[in-house]
């Protein structure tokens, strides 16, 4: 691969995954800029990786650095703060009214409220698949997990989730 190729495709690696590691980052660390370390620090490994090796599943390679990195950082400060404390990226729509937006985020905070009650394992695959838009092969890529114990843990975590909540929280 040509330098100036090389050169593109780690531009178009952050342009299309930056924001996104950042954020799934964060549900680890709770910490903006440690997340954003990490995050670079996955971008400076890929620039070390072949292209032709890893493109192919690019966004899953990068989510299972990103996580491994997380956890590295997490077993040697052995701390874990509570879910509630992640302020997610919130972006509102053109057509939304700052009602609407506040109605959102309320439902939104209270939703996490509601997931910090849920094992770990079951918070990370329905982040992964509802807040990272993975499908149940890229989050076993990233987790290890089968497929049929990620379908079985986000089903189980949301229905624990709807038992929970009030039905004006409902989702």
């Amino acid at each position: 691969m040509k330098p100036q190729d090389f050169e593109a495709f780690i531009e178009q690696a952050v342009t299309d995954h930056e924001s996104a590691l950042i954020g799934y980052a964060r549900t680890y660390l709770y910490d903006l800029d440690r997340a954003r370390d990490v995050v670079q620090d996955t971008f400076i490994r890929l620039c070390k990786q072949d292209p032709e090796k890893v493109e192919e599943y690019l966004k899953t390679w990068l989510f299972t650095v990103c996580r491994n990195r997380c956890l590295d950082i997490l077993r040697k400060d052995k701390r874990i703060e509570p879910l509630d404390e992640i302020r997610w990226k919130k972006v509102a729509g053109v057509e939304s009214s700052p009602d609407d937006q506040a109605e959102k985020e309320e439902t939104l905070s209270k939703v996490l409220q509601y997931m910090e009650r849920l094992p770990k394992n079951q918070r990370e695959v329905i982040l992964l698949k509802f807040q990272q838009g993975m499908s149940y092969k890229e989050i076993h890529k990233i987790t290890g997990l089968s497929e049929g114990n990620i379908g079985f843990l986000i089903h189980s975590g949301l229905k624990r989730m709807r038992e929970w909540m009030p039905e004006k929280v409902k989702i």
